[in-house]
């Protein structure tokens, strides 16, 4: 488990800025009066994670692989955090939903329904916890596995792989 100490670091640090975009997300209004923006504003949230896995790599090509990393080194460390991200996805979504905005669901059912962009039905389905949770187990990979492809092909030193 030691060979995996940064990325596990770097999983925790992800968590820990996901929350905080919650919170900031909450503070700005995108949470209850500027709800209808939420979902523009939201994607902002890429910068913060994509400058995490740029740190992180570069944090275990110097720390681990001594300033000297291959694609595939890079990529394979990326997965890991990716890992732990998804693993604690639903630890993070039960914390934004009960303690950071417990509110946000209710006001995201009352838009998209009062907008008649669904019935009350299928936004109490689309906008629930256990939704939210299977979303961070199939999106956490599926991004996590880009953005890791991707910083990787910055962050390495190595031509080959």
């Amino acid at each position: 488990m030691k060979k995996f100490g940064i990325e596990i670091i770097w999983a925790f640090v992800f968590v820990a800025m996901s929350l905080a975009w919650m919170y900031l997300e909450k503070l700005t209004g995108l949470h209850s009066q500027h709800i209808g923006k939420h979902y523009i504003y939201s994607n902002l949230m890429a910068i913060p994670a994509i400058g995490i896995y740029v740190l992180a790599l570069l944090h275990k090509r110097h720390t681990f692989y001594e300033g000297d990393m291959s694609w595939l080194q890079g990529f394979i460390s990326g997965l890991i955090i990716t890992l732990f991200v998804t693993i604690l996805s639903p630890l993070t979504q039960v914390i934004t939903t009960k303690f950071i905005t417990p509110e946000y669901f209710p006001n995201i059912i009352e838009y998209m329904v009062n907008k008649g962009k669904m019935t009350l039905d299928v936004a109490e389905s689309c906008f629930s916890l256990r939704s939210y949770i299977i979303q961070g187990f199939l999106g956490a990979p599926i991004m996590g596995a880009i953005t890791s492809a991707l910083v990787a092909i910055f962050i390495r030193t190595k031509s080959k792989n």
